[in-house]
């Protein structure tokens, strides 16, 4: 009975990562021809709208600006706002700088936390090739 129980489980899990896999393969597409249309230079909010009519355009379900509460010891205090939440499950966070910073990574790693989703990508489109300003981000149990 154990045996069964966990082949199921690792059936489970090995679907959960081939579903997470082809979303966030799906979103690099998306990011990568908002990018290579746009290229660098431009201020976020400009890539995050674009991204949008490439998310409608492609079918892939997406939250825009998803106000999260941030809870202390149960208590709420506060909200956040991340630039986009994909099929509920991938954090995505954008940004337009000369270069991502350490603060950019503990952000995301926050919103993982508070959105309980496992994985995130954090998209720098001020970079000359779009696969230099992607970083996967998973937040480990």
């Amino acid at each position: 009975m154990e045996m069964n129980r966990r082949g199921a489980e690792n059936t489970e899990r090995r679907e959960l990562e081939r579903r997470m896999t082809s979303l966030t393969g799906e979103v690099i597409g998306a990011a990568i021809e908002v990018h290579r249309l746009l290229g660098p230079g431009f201020l976020e909010e400009v890539y995050k709208e674009a991204l949008i009519v490439e998310f409608l355009a492609r079918g892939i379900p997406h939250e825009c600006e998803k106000s999260v509460t941030v809870t202390y010891k149960g208590h709420e205090v506060g909200t956040s706002r991340l630039d986009f939440l994909v099929a509920n499950c991938l954090v995505l966070e954008l940004k337009a700088v000369q270069n991502l910073a350490p603060i950019h990574e503990a952000k995301v790693l926050s919103y993982l936390k508070i959105t309980n989703c496992s994985l995130a990508l954090l998209i720098n489109f001020n970079v000359h090739l779009l696969k230099d300003g992607i970083k996967r981000i998973i937040l480990s149990s």
